[in-house]
Formats: C-alpha cells, sequence, structure tokens
C-alpha cells in the first residue's frame, strides 16, 4: 500500500512540475505556441466510511450477528456436553475397569476434537458469509465511486483509511464522500 502511495505522489509532484514548467507546442491552426499544462485530478474518501454509510450496510450486520449468535449458541451447547460427559469420566473413574475407562477416554479425545474442528469450520463458514454478504455492497461502492469520478472527471480516488494518505493538498484532491453519500442513498 505504501508503495501505491508513493508512486501517486512521485506521480503528482512530476505533473506539479510540469505544469510549473508547461511545455509549449505549436498548434497547427495557429503559429504562436500555447502552453499546456496538464494538472491530474483526484478524490479522496474513506471506504470504510462509505460503506458504514450505504443504507443495506445495517442490515448485513444484523443478519451477521444473528448467525454469529447461532453459532456460539451452538458451540455453547457442545461446550456443555464435553464438560457433562467429562465430569461423569472424573466421577467414575475409579470405578470403571480399564476397557470401559479407554473407551470413555477415547471418546472424550474424538469429542473434543470434533468441537474443536467444529470451531474452526465455524470460523471459516462466519468469514465466508460475511465475505458473500458484503461482496454486493462493495461492489456497489466501488460503482459509485466510479460514477462519482467520471463525473468530476477524476484521474483515480485514494482510499484514505489506515492513514495510507495523511496529506492532501486541497489545490489537488477533492474531498468526494458527501457526493458518494448522496449517490448511495439513490
Amino acid at each position: 500500500m505504501n508503495r501505491i502511495v508513493i508512486i501517486l505522489v512521485s506521480i503528482l509532484f512530476g505533473l506539479h512540475l510540469q505544469a510549473q514548467n508547461p511545455v509549449t507546442v505549436a498548434s497547427p491552426q495557429s503559429p504562436n505556441p500555447q502552453p499546456q499544462a496538464s494538472t491530474l485530478r483526484f478524490g479522496f474518501l474513506s471506504y470504510d466510511s462509505m460503506l458504514v454509510a450505504m443504507p443495506d450496510y445495517t442490515l448485513v450486520q444484523r443478519q451477521m450477528e444473528t448467525l454469529r449468535n447461532a453459532y456460539n449458541d451452538e458451540l455453547q451447547r457442545v461446550e456443555d456436553e464435553f464438560n457433562k460427559k467429562y465430569e461423569d469420566f472424573l466421577d467414575g473413574q475409579r470405578d470403571f475397569p480399564r476397557t470401559i475407562l479407554l473407551k470413555r477416554q477415547t471418546e472424550l479425545q474424538e469429542l473434543l476434537q470434533r468441537n474443536i474442528d467444529f470451531k474452526r469450520q465455524g470460523l471459516a463458514d462466519l468469514q465466508q458469509a460475511e465475505r458473500d454478504a458484503m461482496a454486493p455492497l462493495q461492489e456497489r461502492l466501488r460503482q459509485v465511486i466510479a460514477l462519482v469520478a467520471t463525473q468530476k472527471q477524476l484521474a483515480f480516488v485514494i482510499n484514505t483509511d489506515a492513514n495510507a494518505c495523511p496529506f492532501i493538498d486541497p489545490a489537488f484532491g477533492t474531498d468526494i464522500s458527501e457526493e458518494v453519500k448522496k449517490a448511495l442513498r439513490k
């Protein structure tokens, strides 16, 4: 990410220098050379803030919370089941014949491993469900950003999240947050 910012700054600095020392080009229609100064315009916004501002974001978060709660309830159920079986094992281990003791130990180990596998798979499933639920929102946001950038004739849009770009000179960049928010409400 830092490489991209450095490259963009280098490009902008180069264009800024070019704008200060414009190249003169002789036009075929006019005998007088005219200065040609083109500056690259860009926009910036916080992608995460725009995502949170989307009307459907709250709905997706509620759906994810419901799914997380279902997984947590099931995890609690299997943990309680394991704890009960373990307590029963501890209570009776002195009285069990060796073969029954080994069988119960094996059952507990298998149950513990299944619970660990379920937890791992549940976390992966939750992450995938969140990616799947957020994908349409992210696609819509990308489309709206592209639309606003095109309308404002911007060359690119910088995401200011994670302090990726701690300073942007307002003479060169435009905050497009409000335009994007307005377009997202449509």
